[in-house]
């Protein structure tokens, strides 16, 4: 039986407000121990992703205030989501192909889950999280997880 996102995603995940500040989107970060945040509008409808690289690259290396910066100012706006009953090696496969560590989850467009590539390696052996890491970091044409 070939395994879904839900069985992998971490659920309910924290999630913050396109209109809060970037100091707010780091002290959530830093209070939950995550590395980015799934930012959303006043319905919890999925907007975007703040990562703590955003904060580093876009306001601390930019000299910006992250006290008076919006979330929506420097958030990734162009997301794309994972679903909780898609097989999860299709969402691994996204993550490849964008090179990214962590998909949001989404269902009715609104946020379930975080799908972080610390959540797949849990899930398969040394060898192939060795191979998942190495794709997700460095463009490769293809990777098969089970």
């Amino acid at each position: 039986m070939q395994k879904l996102v839900r069985d992998a995603m971490t659920a309910n995940p924290r999630t913050i407000r396109r209109e809060a500040t970037v100091r707010e989107a780091a002290m959530m970060m830093a209070e939950e121990d995550v590395g980015a945040l799934p930012v959303v509008d006043s319905d919890q409808i999925l907007v975007g992703m703040i990562t703590d690289r955003d904060i580093a690259l876009r306001v601390v290396a930019t000299d910006r205030d992250p006290r008076s910066t919006s979330v929506q100012e420097i958030a990734t706006t162009t997301i794309s989501p994972a679903y909780p009953d898609e097989p999860l090696s299709e969402a691994v496969e996204q993550m490849v192909y964008r090179q990214v560590r962590r998909l949001p989850v989404i269902e009715d467009d609104r946020v379930v889950g975080m799908l972080a590539q610390a959540d797949v390696v849990h899930d398969i052996g040394d060898k192939k999280a060795g191979r998942l890491v190495d794709a997700i970091s460095h463009p490769a044409p293809t990777l098969t997880i089970p």
